[in-house]
């Protein structure tokens, strides 16, 4: 029995030691666990649709650790993990032609679509959290959310919601150069 008592004090030092950490983390580990990748596509992109760049840079990390070819187990494909629908909806949108589902694997193009994307949510609600939110889980839920009370009502969707937020903050702190912020 003490064992096991010791063991969860042991995890529970540990786990308040890593949450220190991650609050008062060095920027040489928060860059580890943090990548930036494609710096010139996010801030380009964020000045073209009036976005924060570490708000961008924060979706791509939740939606893909900045990897151009993930595949979810949905269909959602790239750095900002778009449907092939959902992207196809913005090609022709923003007036692109000719587009096809490979398009999503080039970093650019994906970038170019999300922002288009998220930048339309931003606007749609008027609220970062909800626009996350429907970025995650779907303007359908969010509309129907909003017109039940305003709560966003999958779990899933409030800790996507936090984490992304979360991550907003530290990629400001430590990417402020290289994001452009002042």
């Amino acid at each position: 029995m003490r064992v096991v008592v010791a063991g969860v004090v042991l995890l529970g030092a540990l786990a308040a030691a890593l949450l220190y950490v991650e609050e008062t983390e060095p920027s040489w580990y928060a860059r580890l666990r943090y990548p930036l990748e494609y710096e010139h596509i996010v801030r380009g992109h964020a000045r073209n649709y009036e976005l924060d760049p570490a708000l961008l840079a924060a979706v791509i990390y939740r939606e893909s650790k900045f990897e151009a070819d993930a595949l979810s187990e949905s269909g959602a494909i790239g750095l900002m993990q778009l449907l092939p629908d959902t992207a196809r909806g913005i090609a022709l949108n923003t007036g692109g032609s000719g587009f096809r589902v490979e398009d999503l694997y080039d970093p650019e193009i994906n970038v170019r679509y999300g922002s288009f994307y998220l930048r339309r949510l931003l606007r749609k609600y008027d609220d970062r959290r909800l626009a996350l939110a429907a970025y995650n889980a779907g303007q359908t839920n969010v509309d129907r959310w909003l017109e039940e009370g305003g709560e966003i009502e999958f779990s899933e969707t409030r800790a996507y919601v936090d984490a992304v937020l979360d991550a907003r903050e530290l990629y400001a702190r430590v990417y402020e150069d290289e994001l452009g912020l002042e």
